[in-house]
């Protein structure tokens, strides 16, 4: 497994992404929409779409984060994974994402956007490779990790969760 993984490492060009495991974007549409149309909470123009590879290993979890865009998952191969989320009233849900659907699991999931969402892949010694697609195109001047203190305060009833998926 672990000649698997650097083999997608080394076969797509992926880096360590902030959030935890690692990334490569491979689209950014040339069309732009004007900051002028999009909301408010955008500042600048983005392009319509963005997409990603991403790489999760079960020794590692991406933390909780937001962005001002829906991003849409789509399970490539590799163990399933769970995105784990918190709404801006505190309510906690999570999707599984891979291929078995006797378990609920889905192959594309949208995380809305403002939502706060970590991910970790679901079975030990593994990996979970996906794509995320942003519409419109991501910015990480739209990315915000999470500070766990601040989010803790913010929805107390869900600190175990926050304080094992942050950083």
């Amino acid at each position: 497994m672990k000649n698997r993984i650097q083999d997608l490492i080394n076969n797509f060009n992926l880096q360590k992404h902030p959030e935890g495991g690692y990334f490569k974007e491979t689209y950014r549409s040339e069309g732009v929409i004007p900051s002028e149309v999009l909301s408010n909470e955008i500042n600048g123009d983005r392009n319509y779409c963005t997409g990603i590879y991403f790489l999760l290993t079960s020794d590692n979890f991406s933390a909780f984060h937001r962005i001002k865009q829906d991003e849409m998952w789509h399970f490539y191969e590799g163990s399933p994974l769970t995105v784990h989320m918190i709404d801006n009233q505190g309510n906690y849900s999570f999707q599984k994402i891979g291929l078995e659907f006797k378990d609920r699991q889905v192959p594309q999931f949208v995380v809305p956007k403002g939502v706060w969402f970590a991910s970790e892949v679901m079975k030990p010694n593994s990996y979970s490779f996906v794509g995320c697609t942003v519409s419109p195109g991501f910015d990480f001047a739209d990315f915000e990790l999470a500070d766990s203190n601040m989010l803790i305060a913010q929805f107390p009833k869900n600190s175990k969760i926050i304080n094992r998926l942050s950083r």
